[in-house]
């Protein structure tokens, strides 16, 4: 599979078979591309934790909203096989402070954007387009803010670690548009892209193909 075919294949999928796991040797390949993600400084601060049978069983318990399961929610837990993606801040700190680098302090102030939380989203997006090219369908999705304490608990997550997202993985059982997608387009590239200065737009040539 071509990239553009992964990048252009990709959709969010609400819905999966419940009867048809995630091959290990799929899973092995989402878990080699993750990694090659960039990072700043090389920091990798990032950990993914593989729910599976019984441990799927108990992020669900532990994230579960007193008014139980609607509808959306119950399709997204037919997936087999969820990720929890994590970030890990100290990790970039302590890599700042080496003597290459220049924030010996360690302090937070230093970074006006989390990017222990950006390289880690980068990573998941690798995973969802791995996902496509294994056949697999992918959604990625937070924990409600509340549930966030009950999730670390349960798997042994430190307190200092983000829990920045979950991807659910499978066989897609339905690729039906959510209602957000039905009713809201895509932005044009027009609209999104600027040329030298915000709200100028960036003129994009038609896509070309070859032979």
């Amino acid at each position: 599979m071509q990239l553009d075919d992964a990048i252009f294949g990709r959709r969010m999928v609400r819905r999966f078979d419940p009867d048809r796991p995630v091959p290990r040797t799929a899973l092995d390949n989402i878990a080699r591309s993750a990694v090659r993600a960039p990072s700043a400084g090389f920091s990798q601060g990032w950990d993914f934790v593989i729910l599976e049978g019984a441990a799927r069983e108990s992020f669900w318990t532990a994230s579960a909203d007193a008014d139980g399961p609607d509808a959306w929610l119950r399709g997204v837990m037919s997936a087999p096989t969820l990720i929890l993606c994590v970030s890990d801040k100290n990790r970039y700190l302590d890599r700042y402070a080496k003597d290459d680098k220049p924030w010996p302090d360690r302090s937070e102030s230093h970074w006006p954007v989390p990017y222990w939380d950006v390289d880690t989203g980068m990573a998941s997006m690798l995973m969802l387009l791995t996902a496509v090219q294994e056949g697999l369908g992918g959604l990625f999705f937070g924990v409600a803010v509340e549930r966030h304490v009950a999730v670390r608990d349960v798997f042994g997550i430190p307190d200092e670690h983000n829990i920045v997202g979950v991807i659910a993985l499978g066989y897609a059982s339905s690729t039906k548009a959510s209602g957000s997608t039905r009713s809201v387009t895509r932005r044009p590239l027009e609209d999104t892209f600027h040329d030298g200065a915000f709200g100028r737009p960036y003129a994009v040539q038609p896509a070309t193909t070859s032979d």
